[in-house]
């Protein structure tokens, strides 16, 4: 393993919960939900009209001209790029960077679908002149990752990992490793996803895998709770700036937290459900712990993937016991779920995101609505909770349709 450490030097997001890192940060300590009942008329057809919508409409924040020429998911992924890139302290000195050493690596589980969509309705219903001739550069599951690249000049690599739930967290991985193996000195990782949409809801609701308390959203994502019937759709995007240690102590940056280590696996078991005994999720853990050069009693906290699923959140628990053992009694778990539900491929980058802001600021966000907690022998946060001083290390799982399993371990600095 290369010895090149890496570092996060800026942060960026749009969420359910807030429109950029600061208050989306303050709403996750509050345990604040930003699960609402859907306000378009094709919600009321649907099984499930709630859903955790951006809280902020990137159209609000973008250029105008700019923010039509993407889809929702680009949109969301270069409003939170941007803030990162602007929190980095690159974005006003040119002149450092280096942009044949600039990356980026912006993941999406599901692409433009809101743009597929709106424009094969207009081919059905208005004929082939209506499509759009920016349809297929907004569609593309690469798009957010190509556009972010052409605002801030990435020549080194541009990016898009698509490996569904799991998406955010392999391109923090894959960020790592372009710095590791001396691709790149800087590289711009993340996730987003704009899937609230009547297609993919109907999709999701006919694999009876999104909640139903229609009554009360701000209740329905529940993660290791008894009364859990499914997850919530999110919307969102999370960005992280990775550099190597060397560049960012040359010119001076601030470091939030090393990205210590990277672990992937895959089940092999099926295409939608979870491993039941978790052996994949449990290696992955293990091997971002080797990697990081870490040992289970030197991790404190981690952001579980923790969806609100029944069959999810006891293999989760399960293969943490595993990974970390007798260790795992030290260690404080949450899941920002219960609040923002599911961003799909932007959830592990904004997790990501919050365990980075959980070492640097000793503090872990709850788990909200765990009212009849499940006995899956994890010391769960359900309220703030304080982490110690000193060096201290998190984890962040994400895990997705098809096997996916991605551990990133964080150290603080």
């Amino acid at each position: 393993m290369s010895a090149t450490r890496v570092v996060v030097t800026g942060l960026g997001t749009t969420s359910p919960v807030g429109g950029d890192v600061p208050t989306t940060w303050a709403a996750l300590l509050a345990g604040q939900s930003g699960v609402r009942p859907l306000k378009h008329e094709w919600a009321e057809q649907l099984s499930t009209h709630i859903a955790a919508e951006a809280l902020v409409d990137p159209t609000d924040v973008l250029d105008r001209v700019k923010a039509r020429r993407l889809d929702r998911s680009g949109q969301l992924a270069l409003v939170a790029a941007l803030e990162a890139w602007a929190d980095c302290g690159l974005a006003d000195h040119d002149a450092d960077v280096d942009h044949e050493r600039l990356g980026v690596a912006m993941a999406s589980g599901i692409g433009g679908v809101q743009t597929l969509l709106t424009n094969y309705d207009s081919l059905t219903l208005k004929g082939p002149r209506r499509v759009s001739p920016l349809a297929i550069p907004m569609l593309m599951p690469n798009s957010p990752a190509a556009n972010i690249g052409l605002a801030i000049g990435a020549k080194a690599g541009v990016h898009t990992p698509v490996s569904a739930c799991a998406s955010g967290n392999e391109a923090i991985a894959l960020g790592i490793d372009m710095i590791r193996l001396g691709r790149a000195d800087v590289v711009v990782v993340g996730g987003t996803e704009a899937a609230v949409h009547p297609l993919p809801m109907a999709a999701f609701g006919q694999m009876m895998a999104l909640s139903k308390r229609n009554d009360e959203p701000e209740r329905a994502s529940r993660p290791w709770d008894k009364g859990r019937d499914g997850f919530v759709l999110g919307e969102g995007a999370a960005a992280l700036v990775l550099e190597s240690e060397e560049h960012a102590r040359r010119r001076g940056a601030k470091v939030y937290a090393e990205a210590a280590g990277a672990g992937i696996t895959a089940d092999s078991h099926d295409i939608a459900q979870p491993d039941p005994v978790g052996a994949g999720a449990t290696r992955a853990m293990k091997m971002a712990l080797v990697e990081a050069g870490m040992e289970p009693s030197d991790i404190h906290h981690i952001n579980a993937h923790a969806t609100s699923t029944p069959q999810g959140d006891l293999a989760e628990a399960g293969a943490i016991r595993n990974a970390l053992g007798d260790a795992v009694d030290g260690i404080v778990v949450t899941s920002t779920k219960s609040m923002t539900g599911h961003l799909l491929g932007g959830a592990g980058a904004l997790e990501s995101l919050a365990v980075v802001l959980s070492l640097q600021n000793r503090v872990v966000p709850p788990t909200i609505n765990l009212e009849d907690p499940e006995d899956v022998g994890l010391d769960i946060a359900t309220s703030q909770r304080t982490l110690p001083a000193g060096t201290i290390g998190g984890l962040n799982n994400s895990f997705g349709f098809g096997g996916h399993n991605v551990a990133i371990a964080f150290r603080s600095v």
